[in-house]
């Protein structure tokens, strides 16, 4: 697997969002019924921001908001880094490793049709590399 699509095509495209004026507390749960660490923040179809775990913890706890009133708009990134569906998964590491980012919309002629997190990549990443040291010991065995 090298490209973005077809990690999608196995994780499937479900994309969990919520509206910039959700409370930060909807989004949290929203997080948790699915076990995930961020959404999207999508208002009329478009994407205008992400809301991770980090975002809750550092412009939400740690600045003394409160969730059930404090609105995703407040507290979302908006600067988004964005992979492509037909780049690859090591241009989406290499991205994720330089803006230290751990979740990635995934675009396709702007339109957002996935996200793929660091997990998504190190599951994939990994894999590679079971199946290079499966070749190279039957390779070495004869």
């Amino acid at each position: 697997m090298h490209f973005v699509s077809e990690l999608l095509a196995d994780k499937g495209r479900q994309i969990f969002a919520v509206h910039p004026n959700s409370t930060v507390l909807e989004a949290i749960r929203e997080m948790d019924r699915h076990g995930i660490g961020a959404l999207l923040v999508i208002d009329s179809d478009e994407l205008v921001g992400i809301v991770s775990e980090r975002d809750y913890a550092r412009r939400g706890i740690l600045q003394g908001r409160r969730s059930d009133v404090t609105k995703v708009g407040e507290i979302m990134t908006t600067e988004l880094v964005t992979a492509d569906l037909h780049g690859t998964i090591d241009e989406c590491m290499q991205q994720m490793t330089d803006r230290r980012v751990r979740h990635l919309p995934v675009l396709e002629e702007g339109k957002v049709v996935g996200l793929v997190s660091i997990g998504d990549l190190v599951r994939v990443i990994l894999a590679r590399q079971a199946t290079t040291i499966e070749q190279l010991s039957s390779y070495i065995k004869g």
